[in-house]
């Protein structure tokens, strides 16, 4: 009879309705039942449903800017709760408000609130990046390949900015960035980002994506916008998964009929680089996730604790002989992360979160051929006879870390100090390669150095809100101080240096002779794949600011918000800027409001800009060429007339409209973004006058002024069809266009500064549009989730421009007929099936991108990256499926 008992109280089912004072419903209010990790959150129009284990228990209500609610549910099947306004400890402001009072649904700027968890365990994506190219309608990431660190850190941009201009927080605070500077071959190239794939998707609650520029309230790089990332802060149990998918080979294509065996990895055959050889898929990936989370004490004190482990093979898609390993890279990561917070007094309490992360990845460089009189010189007879493709390997380190105490004074202000530190070290390691000067003396694996950037900030924040003036006003202001580090350091000898016919490292050509291969070549030296940093490229530099904002939100009437932000900076290494925000919010009618911004910004040039320098082997038009990236700081630089980097800066101006009633919602978000001196990477320059070791040289300088317009659309209805089953039905698209209005050449060829090649990468950061339609449905303990994710048309120029460079508009309108490569408009199609098999056991099936479709190809051998295309729309590693087993306990 007590099991009996026991089954009748698990299925208990409690539905309602959660809304505020005004008796509007709230969107995303977490339910759960006290004790367990039983819980859900309140849809579109404030419902919930949960079953619960105690039909006598309690529901716990929580919500960000609304005083924490606990309800007894006395066998009840309906309760409905009224949250009423107020501030907890521990809660995180909703990015692109200081106000604790304000949530996304009715903040004057576009903010889309993104449950990462549930959409790891139905889409199978396990990475932040490819949940966001999916979920979020203006951000973009592709995995890259052939494009040296790239390949390592997907580089990842909103509204087709770079990615370097798009703020990264962890519950409110500075993430630091990676200090890889994307140089080869790839969109945003010549900027730094965040490495968002260097954070656990388990361990997340919420991302907050913010749609708006955002540099008087955050400071540097919020340009584009802002993403905060939200942790986890559950302390009921364990909670994790075990996930396992892989991608098809199958290409879908007529290339083995064009172009016979000179192609390689067509539909998983003449994979020569694979030691498996033939087979249908590959890129097998697999993920173990496990979440902790347990009160500290009576008073609300909590630990959260996260481990996550990821392994992938390497994925091979068509190629020719000089890019037999074209694919995405292996990954082997373990990360760890902590969010917790203790009660220090009744008003006070210390907070800490923070993680480490370890990936090691491995991805193929191109192929070099068979040595010999007329052969290929970079390749050592003795070694490597038939030719070789080098490995480049990297291990990356992310370590952060932030301590902070909030405090709520007698009179309403609001404090919070916080100390945040931050680092990422990203080292080389070259494998399957030679030194071509060293013969057969050559190692075939090098540590060809790296480089490392560190950050530390310091923060105080002040907030108050007046309930009594006007209709409510929010005032904040704050202080923040940061220096940052960056380092390059050298890898061994023989990663970098050319020797002479003693085997000894060239210094002084006048008087080492040098080696001489056995068909009478002179080959080049330095790791092949990846030339090492040497001593003379090494960097130790560091830099400090101090910023002071003001911030103030204002409803002047219930319907009427209007909000004003202020922050002046001042950098040690290039000066100080000022900025400032104007927003605003009128409720129209019942459920239809209209916004709009407008707002100064600025991106600090980051220190790897700066100081990034490195000597490397660029192959063109079938040679090698002595290649000197000259750092912004170095007399070559200034030979050519670069100017010490100064500052991006941005003006940007949003309008929109926001709907919401009966379970529909919609917003509809225009914009206009100015970036004037945008820091890019130039084309390569003849060095071979300047006796600095080189044939040619390239810079970053504040090279281009672009516009960017857009709009985005984002719609949702959600409602119950029957009692036990609701659909979800959603559309999320961004159009947008990026133009370059002008190109600050100086008196330098604008062709050879930046030319067409350049260009459409940067104005094809973004496609120039992405709808993504999204259908969901439960119904007794099933789900299923449909995507459907549609891009448009993307234009490229292909490597013919780097071979055969345009020096006028003559040269450049012939090329245009011949090396424009043009990607027509596709789409994805994802279908995942969920079910639970007990309270504790759910199990996930299903495949992204089912159709196996790829970017529509113009092959010719020609594309940047060496493959059968370009890495733009879904990417080119083809269908995945998976499959994922979720536990709770």
């Amino acid at each position: 009879m007590s099991m009996l008992c026991w089954t009748i109280n698990a299925q208990h089912a409690v539905k309602g309705t959660v809304t505020d004072a005004n008796n509007e419903p709230l969107i995303g209010v977490n339910v759960s039942e006290k004790g367990t990790k039983n819980g859900t959150i309140t849809d579109i129009d404030g419902s919930y449903k949960l079953s619960v284990s105690d039909a006598n228990g309690m529901l716990m209500f929580s919500y960000i800017g609304f005083d924490a609610q606990e309800i007894a549910i006395n066998g009840n099947s309906t309760l409905n709760a009224t949250l009423m306004q107020g501030v907890q400890l521990g809660e995180v402001q909703v990015v692109g408000s200081r106000s604790y009072n304000r949530s996304a649904t009715d903040s004057p700027v576009a903010v889309d609130v993104i449950d990462v968890a549930d959409l790891a365990t139905k889409s199978g994506r396990v990475e932040i990046n490819q949940i966001l190219q999916y979920a979020a309608p203006s951000f973009n990431a592709t995995k890259q390949s052939g494009s040296d660190g790239a390949d390592h850190i997907d580089p990842a941009s909103l509204r087709g900015l770079g990615p370097d201009q798009t703020l990264v927080l962890i519950n409110g605070k500075r993430r630091h960035q990676s200090s890889l500077v994307n140089v080869f071959g790839t969109r945003g190239r010549g900027n730094s980002g965040t490495d968002l794939n260097a954070i656990p998707t388990a361990a997340i609650k919420r991302i907050e994506v913010l749609r708006d520029g955002a540099s008087a309230q955050y400071g540097s790089d919020a340009i584009a916008g802002v993403i905060n990332i939200v942790l986890k802060d559950k302390t009921d149990g364990v909670t994790g998964g075990v996930s396992y998918g892989a991608y098809s080979t199958g290409v879908g294509a007529t290339y083995e009929e064009d172009y016979g065996d000179d192609l390689f990895n067509v539909d998983g055959t003449n994979r020569v680089l694979d030691p498996d050889g033939d087979k249908s898929f590959d890129g097998n990936t697999a993920r173990v996730d496990l979440n902790y989370g347990v009160g500290l004490g009576k008073k609300g004190g909590y630990v959260n604790f996260t481990a996550e482990y990821l392994t992938k093979d390497r994925t091979l898609r068509p190629g020719f002989s000089w890019r037999k390993g074209y694919g995405s890279a292996a990954i082997d990561q373990f990360q760890f992360m902590v969010n917790g917070a203790i009660p220090l007094a009744e008003n006070t309490e210390l907070y800490m979160f923070g993680g480490i992360g370890d990936r090691d990845t491995d991805a193929f460089a191109f192929s070099r051929s068979a040595p010999g009189a007329d052969g290929d010189d970079r390749a050592v007879a003795s070694l490597y006879p038939d030719g070789f493709t080098p490995r480049i390997t990297s291990v990356i380190k992310d370590n952060s870390a932030t301590v902070g105490v909030r405090h709520d004074m007698d009179n309403g202000w609001k404090a919070d100090f916080s100390h945040t530190y931050g680092s990422n070290n990203f080292h080389y390691f070259i494998k399957g390669s030679n030194n071509a000067s060293l013969g057969s003396a050559s190692p075939t694996d090098f540590d060809a150095g790296g480089h490392s950037l560190a950050m530390n900030v310091t923060g105080l924040d002040f907030s108050k809100y007046y309930e009594g003036i006007l209709s409510g006003l929010n005032v904040a202001f704050g202080t923040e101080y940061r220096s940052e580090n960056f380092q390059i350091f050298a890898g061994q000898e023989a990663s970098y240096a050319t020797y002479d016919v003693n085997g000894v490292a060239i210094t002084n050509p006048a008087t080492q002779d040098p080696f001489v291969n056995e068909f009478g070549q002179q080959p080049s030296g330095g790791s092949q794949g990846f030339p090492g940093y040497s001593p003379s490229n090494e960097v130790d530099r560091n830099r400090s600011n101090i910023g002071f904002y003001g911030d103030v939100e204002a409803n002047i009437t219930d319907a009427f918000l209007l909000g004003a932000a202020v922050r002046y900076e001042n950098y040690s290494d290039f000066g100080n800027t000022f900025n400032y925000k104007l927003a605003a919010r009128y409720k129209i009618i019942d459920g239809l409001s209209a916004r709009a911004s407008y707002s100064t910004g600025f991106r600090a040039p980051s220190l790897a800009q700066i100081h990034y320098n490195l000597l490397f082997n660029n192959i063109v038009a079938g040679r090698s060429e002595r290649t000197l990236l000259a750092s912004n700081t170095s007399t070559v630089a200034k030979q050519f007339g670069i100017e010490s980097l100064k500052e991006e800066i941005a003006n940007n101006l949003a309008a929109g409209l926001t709907y919401k009633k009966n379970g529909f919602t919609a917003t509809v978000d225009a914009y206009q973004i100015t970036v004037d001196d945008r820091i890019v990477l130039t084309d390569v320059f003849d060095a071979t006058a300047l006796n600095v070791g080189a044939d040619a040289a390239q810079f970053f300088t504040n090279g281009v002024d672009t516009k960017t317009t857009g709009v985005d659309v984002v719609l949702g209805y959600a409602f119950n069809i029957m009692d036990d089953s609701k659909l979800n039905v959603g559309l999320a698209a961004n159009f947008n266009n990026t133009e370059i209005e002008n190109i600050n050449s100086g008196d330098l060829n604008e062709f050879t500064f930046f030319g067409p090649f350049s260009q459409a990468y940067l104005e094809a950061a973004a496609p120039d549009y992405k709808i993504g339609v999204n259908v969901g449905f439960d119904v007794a303990g099933f789900n299923v989730l449909l995507n459907y994710t549609h891009f448009s048309e993307v234009i490229l120029q292909d490597f013919q421009w780097v071979d055969t460079p345009a020096e006028n508009q003559a040269d450049a309108d012939a090329l245009f007929e011949v090396a424009t490569d043009t990607y027509e408009a596709a789409g994805t199609l994802d279908l995942s099936v969920g079910y639970n098999l007990s309270d504790r056991l759910s199990i996930t099936l299903g495949a992204n991108n089912l159709l196996n479709t790829y970017p529509t190809p113009q092959f010719d051998g020609w594309t940047d990256q060496g493959g059968f295309n370009d890495s733009v729309q879904m990417g080119s590693d083809g269908m995945f499926l998976f499959g994922r087993l979720g536990f709770n306990f």
